[in-house]
């Protein structure tokens, strides 16, 4: 295995990036359940947080602002989540979806691989849904007469009418941007390097529409939240009922959103980028190796 680049400051090429891939997958799908877990729930926190922070960005924006510039000012804010994962330290199922690199390399068995995407994902969910209570606690959903509930709400709405092919098309594009993301930071000598690395991927998918699994742990459950809990003088606020977003029931968070945009995410992740790249930078290692 090389051992970098031959100039320190420079950033790694991608076959650098693949083999240092490859450790990573190594180290997560061999990490002990405990802290996995632990750090699962942080990464559903993280990206709560910056879905929280979105949604008070995008708040009363409709009308007000061009659609591509309050989707984009949305993507940019909410990069701040996977900011705080790849830099803080956190378990994420999506960006985990690049294990597979380690498993094509026969490194990682299968039993390991699913282990890991098993005990993060359920670590996320706990994550991303503790913080959407939080945050309703909190009476977020208030903040700015209301505006923020109405986001929240609306986004919410949105996200559990999509078709069943719609949302796995949709969760395919997001993982690969999400992957690509988490690809480039591998290059990176400095957090400034990862920052910059990681913002423009992850503003594309959010300004496009596209669909995140975890990030949608917090999104939807908080609009169900909203939708069962709020008083009758957010609703005279903000001039809605509840009957006014029929899409947004548990049932639907579930089979027209979750389960379908986690299967697109793993074929984004796992296959256009994670095996793609492995084809690309890995496979004749192996084959030497055979």
């Amino acid at each position: 295995m090389s051992t970098g680049s031959s100039y320190p400051f420079d950033a790694l090429l991608p076959a650098e990036m693949a083999e240092k891939a490859e450790l990573s997958g190594v180290r997560k799908a061999t990490l002990d359940i405990p802290s996995c877990f632990t750090l699962a729930v942080l990464a559903g926190a993280f990206i709560a947080l910056g879905a929280a922070f979105a949604t008070t960005v995008v708040a009363g924006g409709s009308g007000a602002l061009p659609f591509g510039v309050v989707r984009l000012l949305a993507g940019i804010v909410f990069s701040l989540g996977l900011i705080l994962v790849l830099v803080g330290g956190a378990e994420l199922f999506t960006g985990n979806n690049l294990i597979v690199m380690a498993w094509a390399s026969r490194r990682v068995t299968t039993g390991q691989l699913l282990r890991n995407w098993l005990v993060v994902y359920a670590g996320n969910l706990a994550g991303s849904i503790g913080t959407a209570i939080l945050v309703y606690l909190g009476g977020h959903h208030l903040f700015g007469e209301g505006a923020v509930g109405a986001a929240a709400l609306a986004t919410a709405n949105a996200k559990t009418g999509l078709g069943f092919v719609q949302a796995v098309a949709l969760g395919t594009l997001c993982n690969a941007l999400v992957c690509l993301a988490v690809w480039l930071t591998l290059s990176a000598r400095t957090v400034a390097d990862k920052v910059l690395a990681i913002v423009p991927p992850i503003a594309a998918f959010v300004a496009a529409g596209f669909e995140h699994s975890v990030a949608n742990m917090y999104f939807i459950p908080s609009g169900l939240f909203i939708k069962a809990g709020a008083p009758e003088s957010f609703w005279t606020e903000i001039a809605h009922a509840p009957a006014d977003y029929p899409n947004l029931t548990w049932h639907n968070f579930l089979a027209r959103n979750l389960v379908p945009v986690t299967i697109g995410n793993i074929i984004g992740g796992a296959v256009l980028v994670g095996i793609v790249y492995w084809f690309v930078y890995l496979r004749a290692r192996r084959r030497v190796a055979a």
